[in-house]
């Protein structure tokens, strides 16, 4: 035994083999897991992947690592089922969540609108144009420019056709209050097709913008009291017909307000307010004097509504076919057809409808094949100046129709 052991730190003969052994070992473990990870020296890529999927290709690998690190970059977000921005959304409308305000304009809806008016050939001007607008009660109103210019023009779409091609205008009222509906009909009706808008829309001015970015004239709708109210009631701003003229300023005013860029107003119900007299013939006069138009959808009486407007000195028209009475779509189709044989017979046509989605599915459907048919579709304003350069009523706007038809 005195042969084998050894004192302190000495190792024996049966020891020396079993380190040198587990060195060796060691090290051919620490060079297999560096090739491992780092790849070999004759740069084959590494031979192991990770569980979540496979590596990139090397040249792809090599732009990602030396790709420099952007410390203001915002990071990717994955949002979940509760979460709000899971929810799509739509520029203009407000659904409970705001985005942070430290986008500074990147807010995508911002973005849409920008690259509609810039790629789309039909945008309108963004609104309030320069010098049309003054401070009201309740918001911004509509006024005549100081060198003359109108709203009712300035908003109005530009309209190129000659003079004696039939034409045909459809406005869909009833925007706003249904997101669906109204992103629909925004993104699929033809320019030419005029939006009216409910004054209670949500945000309502970002959904007036995307219209107009979209091409379409818009209208804003003047809630008129029925002859059932107010067990139909059309909201806290009806003008009324035994309410104070002052009562019924106000309630016009705040209508006015809520938004810019329509060319004109339109009646929201009103069967008895449009046949007040003296009280509609009033509201007239005001829309009248902020150089705007007024458009009646055509429920009710015809003669009364035009002596009030006449009456008023206001630059108007009546809408000769309610659409959809019957909103299924065969009753639809057959009134965008009686449209037609309208437009044949008298030069001119014009159709009101509500935000049904049939109504907007009927129409654009319509629309597609209007031109081969031998008629030409109008934006309302359009059909406007039609009938009163007809009538002899405006010289300026006679002129206006002309120089179109030469274009």
């Amino acid at each position: 035994m005195a042969s084998i052991a050894r004192k302190g730190n000495e190792t024996s003969p049966l020891r020396a083999p079993l380190i040198v052994g587990a060195g060796t070992a060691l090290l051919f473990a620490a060079g297999i897991a560096a090739i491992a990870l780092f790849g070999d020296p004759v740069g084959r890529p590494p031979l192991a992947r990770g569980a979540l999927g496979a590596a990139p290709e090397p040249e792809l690998r090599a732009e990602v690592e030396h790709d420099p690190v952007d410390t203001h970059a915002t990071p990717v977000r994955f949002a979940g089922e509760d979460d709000p921005l899971d929810e799509p959304s739509l520029a203009g409308v407000n659904d409970g969540f705001d985005p942070p305000a430290t986008r500074h304009g990147s807010d995508p809806g911002d973005a849409e609108q920008r690259h509609a008016a810039t790629v789309n050939p039909h945008a309108l001007p963004a609104a309030p144009l320069p010098g049309l607008t003054e401070d009201g009660p309740s918001g911004s109103l509509p006024v005549i420019g100081p060198d003359g210019t109108r709203p009712d023009h300035a908003y109005a779409r530009t309209f190129h056709a000659d003079p004696e091609a039939p034409i045909i205008a459809v406005i869909i009222g009833g925007m706003g209050l249904n997101r669906a509906v109204t992103e629909e009909a925004i993104n699929t009706l033809p320019p030419e097709v005029a939006l009216s808008f409910a004054p209670y829309s949500r945000d309502l001015q970002g959904w007036i913008d995307r219209a107009r970015a979209a091409g379409h004239e818009v209208l804003i709708e003047m809630p008129m009291e029925p002859y059932d109210y107010p067990n139909n009631d059309p909201g806290p701003h009806t003008l009324l017909a035994d309410a104070s003229e002052t009562e019924n300023a106000r309630r016009l005013a705040w209508v006015m307000s809520q938004t810019t860029g329509y060319f004109a107003v339109m009646n929201y119900l009103g069967a008895r307010f449009s046949t007040a007299g003296t009280p509609f013939e009033a509201a007239l006069r005001r829309i009248e004097a902020r150089g705007v138009a007024f458009i009646h959808d055509g429920n009710g009486r015809r003669a009364a509504i035009e002596s009030a407007a006449t009456a008023a000195g206001s630059r108007f028209t009546i809408a000769d076919r309610v659409l959809d009475e019957d909103p299924s779509p065969r009753a639809i189709d057959e009134r965008l057809l009686m449209l037609e044989a309208l437009a044949l017979q008298n030069g001119s046509a014009m159709g009101a409808g509500f935000a049904y989605p049939a109504t907007v599915d009927e129409v654009a459907s319509w629309a597609q094949g209007i031109e081969s048919r031998g008629y030409v579709l109008a934006p309302p304003s359009a059909v406007l100046a039609r009938r009163r350069a007809e009538a002899g009523n405006d010289v300026a706007e006679s002129r206006i129709v002309q120089a179109d038809a030469h274009h």
